[in-house]
């Protein structure tokens, strides 16, 4: 997940635009489709990533059309304009990102809003090459750590779980390892003592024999023990001005992706993959195999009815405040609303 700064990555998004693959499509309205069929485009911090698995899996199931929207999914590329920009920048008209960025907007005095909470946990694991022997982050002192990128959720997740073991960014070194092939090659040839990744970065590691999970923030015991609670990840996000002026459209996304959590959570592991793109579960990293068996052990990172945990706003302004991040105050209250996805729980018989 690529976090730019907001106030300096805005301004440089339509020119970026190209690098992410997708039309420009202004916020302000979403565009008619087919019929009465609204089109909304949607942009994901990596849409191949595990993490991130519920916006294409709605897609394959083919629940965005059959609650009345047609949906235009994106993936933002590396080196490229983030999910979280191209929809404050109105580019896109929602962002399939982290819950994060909605308090980064307000701080740059942008209205951001997430309109459903897909996971409570990050799906992170700090990956350490095989022989270190680091097991906590109090053994980071004068080595190079690897996240995602500088500015990026992993960086903020990083800097916290340091600061928690009463180290400051000044006793280490952080350096952008990205993922993929550039994360295994960085632990391979131990350019980086440990980093922060997901799946299916992190079954490759192990698989290759290069890296072993030190810290897990892939699972609810995880996430409970590293970060305190509830860490809210992977949301839909979209400007308050868009959602105000399109509600009825908004209800459709995410009575979609709301039925997809609870399809996720009454599902195996191999069913969900069968329903996602090939290439996502099959490629040059891992086979169909490792995927599903990665998929099974880190499945309760997903929400199973869309709604923010009550304590995980507080949890991540934690984690940020602890990171160096908050410069200002900030009203979690408007930062996020269950009221859409109350409204898809009760459509779908679970009363909220």
């Amino acid at each position: 997940m690529f976090r730019r700064k907001p106030a300096l990555a805005l301004a440089a998004a339509a020119t970026a635009m190209s690098l992410a693959g997708i039309t420009a499509c202004s916020s302000s309205s979403a565009s008619s489709g087919s019929g009465s069929m609204p089109t909304v485009t949607m942009m994901v911090g990596g849409i191949d990533k595990q993490i991130y698995l519920p916006y294409q899996l709605a897609q394959g199931l083919g629940f965005y059309k059959k609650y009345g929207v047609s949906m235009q999914l994106s993936t933002e590329q590396s080196g490229g304009v983030g999910a979280e920009t191209a929809m404050a920048s109105g580019q896109v008209n929602m962002a399939g990102a982290w819950y994060v960025h909605t308090i980064d907007f307000q701080l740059a005095h942008k209205n951001v809003i997430d309109v459903a909470q897909l996971s409570g946990a990050p799906g992170e694991r700090e990956m350490c090459y095989k022989g270190s022997g680091i097991t906590s982050p109090a053994q980071w002192r004068g080595k190079t750590v690897g996240v995602t990128d500088l500015g990026s959720g992993t960086d903020d997740l990083t800097l916290y779980l340091a600061a928690r073991y009463h180290l400051t960014s000044k006793d280490f070194t952080r350096v952008a390892a990205g993922d993929g092939n550039t994360m295994v090659s960085a632990l391979q040839h131990h350019r980086i003592a440990c980093g922060m990744t997901t799946q299916p970065t992190v079954t490759a590691l192990e698989k290759k024999g290069i890296g072993y999970s030190a810290i897990d923030l892939a699972t609810t015991s995880g996430v409970q023990h590293w970060l305190g609670g509830f860490q809210p990840t992977a949301g839909v996000l979209a400007q308050a001005d868009w959602v105000n002026s399109h509600k009825a459209t908004v209800q459709k996304v995410v009575n979609a992706l709301v039925a997809t959590m609870h399809w996720i959570s009454t599902h195996s592991a191999a069913q969900i993959a069968a329903h996602l793109p090939a290439a996502f579960v099959a490629n040059s990293l891992i086979t169909r195999a490792d995927y599903v068996s990665a998929l099974t052990t880190d499945k309760g990172q997903f929400l199973p009815d869309g709604m923010m945990p009550a304590s995980g706003p507080q949890t991540v302004y934690a984690v940020e405040k602890l990171a160096g991040k908050i410069t200002g105050p900030v009203n979690l209250s408007t930062t996020y609303t269950n009221s859409y996805v109350i409204k898809a729980n009760k459509l779908e018989g679970f009363a909220k």
